[in-house]
């Protein structure tokens, strides 16, 4: 038996289990009671028969010090990436349980911090963060640090769909005015090819095909660490993409290079840049051009990426398929095309609505319909 008892100074009985680990290492652990001291021997060797034995000591590190090695353990991941990872670690999760051993971190510890973030944080971003502990439970799963991760049966706040409004024509046009020659041609890629934010202020002139109309996405200007822009690499393989162009839009582009002087030798170039030719920085150029823009053009609640949401309805009344849908929109699930395919129908159902209601109504219902608002 492995199990001996101790006294304490302060004459407290204690027990304590000596084992030894595969290499030969002793190691104790200590207990109120003889019976929890037996059991964990029971469940030490036991473990070790079934050769799924962990060694105690690795899940008494703190989680601050494995989410630092996890951290660092991907020197690929997109800057954007660490930087949301970064900033969900510092700012929500280290304080809560950062102190606390992984082999400690129960459930009901995760779903106390997801009920927490919730009275503080959107749905979305509750989920973002709990998706960033997870991922450094499971790593220290894989490290074999805990045999499984507390991250389990955890109820997180439901995300309610948004019925935001569709940029029309006649908005998108007064907004590219509003925000001026230089910018404003970046209305219409937004809408017309989808282009996330990054996507279109990461292009650069040579990644425009005139000849065949295509314009390559191949980086995109994106946040790193601090908050910083930086120039990286697409979300995913699937935004690395070339989109066909209509000529119309072509010829808009043309157009700008010319005011900017540029041509298309400048293949380095960006297509919208600062006054001394460097990538736009997200923040800045969110305060001093697409703010003031959009109130000017009267819709002060649209977000750039409201252009892609354009497109992806346009997509849908257009009657594209979902596959060509997918690959222009640069999605790797298709799941996310189907769900804006979903929330696009409400569009066309207003429509087919409104043109059976022309097709059957009497002329007169129609006018006193309209006449009172309906």
């Amino acid at each position: 038996m492995s199990v001996q008892l101790r006294w304490t100074k302060d004459g407290v009985r204690r027990y304590d289990v000596r084992l030894r680990d595969p290499s030969g290492t002793t190691y104790t652990r200590t207990f109120r009671t003889r019976r929890e001291a037996e059991a964990f021997e029971s469940d030490e060797r036991a473990s070790r028969r079934r050769g799924n034995w962990l060694d105690p000591r690795r899940s008494e590190e703190p989680l601050r010090v494995v989410a630092g090695r996890w951290l660092d353990s991907n020197p690929a991941k997109r800057p954007s990436s660490r930087a949301r990872d970064d900033s969900a670690l510092r700012v929500h999760i280290l304080p809560a349980l950062g102190d606390r051993s992984i082999g400690a971190i129960a459930p009901s510890d995760i779903q106390r911090c997801v009920n927490s973030w919730s009275e503080r944080l959107a749905p979305r971003s509750v989920r973002r963060v709990y998706q960033t502990l997870s991922a450094v439970l499971n790593a220290a799963v894989l490290d074999d640090r805990i045999a499984r991760s507390p991250c389990r049966g955890i109820r997180l706040p439901a995300i309610q769909p948004t019925d935001r409004p569709v940029l029309t024509r006649d908005q998108l046009a007064d907004l590219a005015e509003a925000q001026g020659p230089h910018y404003g041609m970046m209305v219409h890629l937004g809408a017309v090819l989808g282009l996330r934010w990054g996507e279109c202020a990461g292009i650069r002139v040579g990644r425009i095909d005139f000849d065949r109309s295509t314009i390559a996405i191949a980086e995109q200007v994106t946040r790193g660490v601090g908050g910083r822009s930086v120039m990286g690499p697409p979300k995913s393989e699937a935004s690395r993409r070339t989109l066909a162009a209509p000529p119309i839009l072509m010829e808009l582009l043309a157009n700008h290079l010319e005011l900017r002087g540029l041509t298309t030798r400048d293949t380095d170039a960006f297509v919208f840049a600062t006054p001394d030719g460097e990538h736009l920085d997200y923040s800045n150029w969110l305060h001093r051009i697409w703010y003031p823009a959009r109130k000017q053009a009267g819709v002060e609640w649209a977000q750039f990426h409201d252009l892609r949401r354009a497109n992806a309805t346009g997509l849908v009344l257009e009657g594209v398929d979902l596959k060509t849908a997918q690959t222009r929109l640069g999605h790797t699930d298709p799941r996310l095309t189907l769900g804006i395919y979903a929330q696009a129908t409400t569009e066309a159902d207003r429509q087919a609505a409104e043109r059976l209601g022309e097709r059957f109504l009497p002329r007169q219902a129609r006018d006193r319909g309209q006449g009172r608002g309906l």
